[in-house]
Parts: C-alpha cells; structure tokens; sequence
C-alpha cells in the first residue's frame, strides 16, 4: 500500500508539475503586439473637429491628439470608396479596382482592369494579411466596396463585420440613400441582415465593434478593428438633443466661420500668417448677406445638424475609448483617426441618384423636421468651404480641399516626444496599410500570396518616424497621384500640379507649391516650365504602370 501511495503520490506531483507547465507556456506565450484601431469619418472636413481648429464639441478626439500626433499634412483620395480602396489594398485605387466609383465607369473603362467598381482580386486585404499574421480583425460600419457575397468585408479577411454596402444611408433606418435602391443594405459575417427598431448608425457601429472585441478578449490575440462611421455623409441626421446644443450657433453665415476656422488654423500654427482663403466656389448672389432671412435660416439649420453629427459621433468613439481603458488594452492599442475625403460640397439633387423631385416626394424637409428620420438634406458647397479653408474645391476634386484630411495618431509610450504636437511630415492613406504589417512584426508585401500575384504595398510604414528612428515618412523624390473623373493631381515633394475640368478649374495644368500657399491661388507653371514637364512625366508613368482609362480619352 505503501508503494502504491507514493507512486499515485508521485503521479499526482507530475500531473501538476504539468499543469503549472503548461500555464507557464500560456503565460510566457502571451501576444504582446499592439493591437490596431482605424477609424474613418465619412466627408468629415479638415477644420471640423476641435484639435484642428473646429467649433463643434470633440473632447474624446480632443484628448486623443493631446496625448498623441495630430497629423497636418495627411491625405487621403478625393472621394470615399477609392480611399477605403488605397486603404485596404496599400496599392493604387486604379489597381484595386476603384479607378472610378462603382455605376460611374464610361463605356470604354467598363469591363476593364482597375474599374471595377468594387475592391478586386488583384490586391490582398491588409485585414487578409493581418489575420494571417495573428490577429483577430473585425470591422464595422461603411464597406462601400462591392455588393457581392465575394467582395464583402467578411470575404476580404474581417472575421467579424457589420457593413454596409453602399456609399451611405440613412442613419435611423435602413431608407436608401439612392433612387436605385429600394432600402439600404447590410451585411453581418457575409450575409444580409436587417436593422433593429432603435438603430442609431454611429451608436450601433459603436456597439458592434466593442461586442466583437469583447467576444474574444480572453485568447490573447490582439486585434486590427476597422470603425468606420457613416456620419457626418448627408442625409444629415442626429439626436435632437445633440442638434440643440448648435441652435443659433451658426446664424452668422458661412463667410464667418470661414474666417473663424482659419483664425484657429493660424493661432496653432498649422497655417501661416498670411494665408488667404482660395476663391469662393459657390457665386456672389448665394453669399450670405444675399439671402432672405428663411433661406439663412434653413442654412444655419443644416450646419446646426452636421454639427450634432460630429459631436454625436466623437461621444460614440470616446465609448471604445473607455472600453480599452477598463478593459486594460488602451496602453497597447496604436489608435489612427482619420477622415476619409474633403468636406462634401455636393450632395442629394445634383445627381440622377438622387434626383430633386423623388426626394421631395419621398421625404420630409420642412423645418420642423430636419435632421430627423425622415429628412434628406446636406449643407452644400457654402459650408463646405469653411470646412476645407484655406484650402480649394472640397470631396471629388484633387485639389487640396478634397484630398487634405485632419489625422490623428495616438500610440502611447511611443510617441511621448511628439505628443500634442502637429506634424507637417507628408503622410497619405497608402503608408497605412504598411504601417500594420509591420507594427505587426509582418514582412513587407511585395504582392506575393499563397503561391500567387498581386499588387505590392507602395506607401511606406511611418513607425520608424512615430519612434524618433527616422527624421521623415517621404521624401522630397517621392511622388503620390490622384485621379478621379478625369480631375487629375500629381505631388513630388512640396509641388503639384493640378488638371480640373474647364466647369471646375482652367481645364489645363496648373502648378504649385501647397506647403507656401494651400491654397492653390499662385500658378507657377509660366515661372517653373520644367518643374511643371517633371510633374508631366511623372503622370505619363502613372498612367503606363496603373492602366489608367480617361473616359475624356
């Protein structure tokens, strides 16, 4: 007996050594790479939110850019799926299948590499590659990258998704956004599903994302979460009590917060003294001492309504904000908040999307009911230029208003030098995808996949400048090309050169330098000809190695 007890003894003593072994394993197997928080504010405008100069009420984003990087010279594409394309794909929106938006392509790009309409097989998801890197990765809110079951969020590598398919929606329902659809569409894990009663999008994007990742906290595995609010892309929607905190605060007209968002840009120093804000885009009749007091009044009414919207939504992101910190993940979680485009100038009823007359038969604009679930309104060009001052046009073109967007980089412990400053280093939604591999500990992607092809990263990955290891993200030699309905901008260093179509600029190249006027007013293309060639050039090449197909061709 007593034999037999010493070897249960010894069996019992072996078993727990195993055990405490085994946790030893799991413990020291911990995975300690920072975890990834992208989010995207649809059409929000440079000077909007507060730590870029704005009035409206942002303290959650406020705090975020105090204790981190407020990126100043960021940008993005002109329009919203060709950014969320160049995002995903680290590659062009010409290679990744957004050459132009989805139902806008000529008859000769139809059916043609690189125009699509939604995200292709060509490229692979940096959720793709996150996901095989370790990483839970989940997203939430506006997908606008295909309609298909193969082209949805859960098909391009997010294990977790709630999305939605099209370019926007209406924001307490599922009302469509156009007249080609008869609801909005959504997608939870691949398939469609309905909205709750109490759908609210900023609050139920909000809810999702901390569900998926409260859902598989206790693995260990950190996690790439894609947020990307519909707000503030029109139809402009809010609670109303968040739309009575602005009631009065806009009657002043557009020319003066105009005024006053530059002043703010000034006194922080992100614009110089005497920066000039570029021409009106919108004629002398519309300017605000023109209009008839029920005409200013609807205007300060549509402005009070956007407003809400930003407020709404920074209050929505200071909710995953105090998740991370109860939850202890917010000192190893890198956050990046950007917008996806410039301010919206146009909207519902220039469009045969959305033609005038259906939605006046269809909705409720009347005063009393603007901003609620049955209105369809947008601000317009008007206040979309205080949005983007000092820069020119707004969302669409490729001039500095539709592609300069507010940034805002937040990586505690690794940033400490650099927190609550702005930085002018030139960044743009390329460097992102490249910046999560390797905060990943990934290898670059040079477009090899699983035995196949595709398009290579290009953007470069801006941790060795968020650590101090490097002095700069770009270089002066390094060259970044926007082209979206034939409205064409090519970047080296601090010179660009822009093309607008006649209606919108001079219908040929123009040339300038944006570091020393943002706000494209000096043409220099008669005192800099070969600076003005170069650039030339540097588009030829663009056009030979993307495919690109002008529909003007």
């Amino acid at each position: 007996m007593k034999r037999i007890s010493i070897y249960l003894t010894s069996l019992l003593l072996v078993a727990g050594c195993a055990e405490q072994d085994a946790k030893n394993v799991e413990a020291n197997s911990v995975d300690d790479r920072p975890n990834i928080l992208l989010i995207l504010a649809d059409d929000l405008g440079y000077s909007d939110i507060a730590p870029f100069g704005g009035e409206i009420s942002t303290p959650n984003l406020d705090a975020l850019a105090a204790d981190g990087l407020k990126m100043s010279n960021l940008y993005a594409a002109s329009a919203c799926s060709p950014t969320r394309s160049m995002l995903l794909s680290g590659t062009t929106s010409h290679k990744a299948g957004m050459g132009t938006m989805y139902n806008d392509q000529s008859p000769k790009q139809l059916g043609q590499p690189g125009y699509e309409g939604y995200m292709n097989k060509d490229v692979v998801s940096i959720s793709t590659l996150l996901k095989d890197a370790g990483y839970h990765t989940y997203m939430t809110g506006k997908w606008h990258l295909g309609y298909e079951d193969d082209q949805s969020a859960y098909a391009r590598g997010f294990e977790r998704s709630f999305s939605l398919l099209q370019g926007g929606g209406h924001h307490f329902d599922d009302k469509p956004m156009t007249i080609d659809h008869d609801t909005s569409w959504y997608r939870e894990n691949g398939k469609r599903v309905e909205l709750p009663d109490d759908f609210f999008s900023s609050e139920f994007y909000t809810d999702k994302i901390i569900n998926y990742i409260e859902s598989d906290r206790e693995d260990g595995k950190p996690f790439f979460a894609y947020l990307a609010y519909t707000a503030p892309h029109w139809p402009l929607q809010a609670p109303a009590d968040y739309i009575d905190k602005y009631k009065g605060k806009y009657d002043a007209g557009y020319q003066d917060l105009t005024e006053k968002r530059l002043s703010a840009l000034k006194n922080m120093g992100i614009t110089k003294s005497d920066t000039v804000v570029s021409d009106l885009v919108y004629p002398e009749s519309e300017n605000w001492e023109n209009l008839s007091e029920e005409q200013k009044k609807i205007e300060a009414r549509e402005m009070e309504i956007y407003a809400a919207m930003v407020d709404n939504m920074d209050y929505h992101i200071g909710r995953v904000l105090n998740y991370l910190e109860e939850t202890g993940e917010r000192d190893n979680t890198i956050i990046i908040f950007m917008s996806d485009n410039g301010a919206a100038g146009f909207g519902p009823g220039m469009n045969k999307a959305f033609p005038q007359d259906w939605i006046d038969t269809e909705f409720d604009n009347s005063y009393e009911n603007m901003g609620k679930e049955n209105s369809y309104i947008y601000y317009g060009p008007h206040w979309a230029q205080a949005g983007t001052a000092p820069s020119r046009m707004f969302k669409g073109f490729s001039a500095e208003g539709g592609i300069k967007v507010p940034g805002i980089i937040n990586y505690k412990g690794k940033t400490d030098t650099l927190k609550g400053e702005f930085s002018d280093q030139f960044m743009t939604v390329l460097d992102l995808a490249p910046t999560f591999l390797d905060l990943a500990g990934a290898e670059p992607f040079d477009g090899s996949y699983q035995g196949k092809t595709a398009h290579p990263h290009i953007g470069k990955s801006i941790v060795p400048y968020l650590k101090g290891e490097a002095d700069y993200i770009h270089t002066a030699d390094d060259t970044v090309i926007w082209e979206l309905d034939g409205r064409i901008a090519v970047r080296k260093g601090d010179w660009k050169i822009i093309k607008l179509p006649a209606r919108f600029g001079t219908g040929d190249w123009e040339l300038f330098n944006v570091k020393n006027d943002p706000g494209e007013r000096t043409e220099l293309s008669n005192e800099m000809p070969e600076k003005l060639e170069e650039l030339k050039m540097e588009w030829q090449s663009y056009i030979d190695a993307n495919g690109v197909i002008l529909s003007s061709d």
